[in-house]
């Protein structure tokens, strides 16, 4: 399968029936370890309020043995550009950190000598917990399916609202009503 047809199939498959979607999904391939970390996009903070529209309900999901895991997270728009800059590094070889502002768990992606990445979630704010999940075979094409899960994300929930001026907000275009 070729990297375009396996992002699509990703940014497919990744969206489940609660009506979120996946802005992550790192996994190893399927038969081997079943651990798997994502972040689901569940929906806009606050539709329709020009403060809080742009800001999405989201949540990291970790999956490894016995562990499953949720951490609720509101993403800013900012951390939309923040993920594409880790997925930049990523592929240059290098770790990543991403959301390590404080103010919500964070994640750090070590890509591994074999080729597998070592994913690790801090949620500091909350409970203090770490949890370090290892991929062993991610697919060979996983940053391309994370930029695939990107695009999808930013085509479901654009931004809508602009900043004027500090603390000034309005439509980015207007609002079918």
């Amino acid at each position: 399968m070729d990297s375009a047809a396996s992002a699509d199939s990703t940014a497919s498959t990744a969206s489940a029936g609660d009506g979120g979607i996946n802005l992550i999904h790192l996994t190893d391939r399927p038969g081997t370890s079943g651990h798997s970390v994502s972040v689901r996009v569940l929906g806009r903070s606050q539709p329709g309020v020009l403060t809080g529209h742009d800001l999405l309900d989201s949540e990291i999901v970790v999956v490894a043995e016995s562990v499953r895991a949720a951490y609720p997270v509101t993403l800013l728009p900012e951390d939309l550009e923040d993920w594409e800059q880790s997925l930049a590094t990523l592929e240059s070889g290098r770790f990543a950190v991403w959301l390590a502002s404080g103010r919500t768990p964070s994640m750090k992606i070590k890509p591994a000598e074999t080729g597998g990445l070592w994913v690790t979630v801090h949620d500091g704010p909350t409970s203090a917990v770490t949890i370090t999940v290892p991929l062993f075979a991610p697919s060979s094409t996983w940053t391309t399916d994370q930029r695939a899960l990107l695009t999808r994300a930013r085509e479901v929930y654009p931004r809508e609202v602009v900043e004027t001026s500090p603390g000034a907000y309005e439509w980015r275009r207007p609002r079918n009503s």
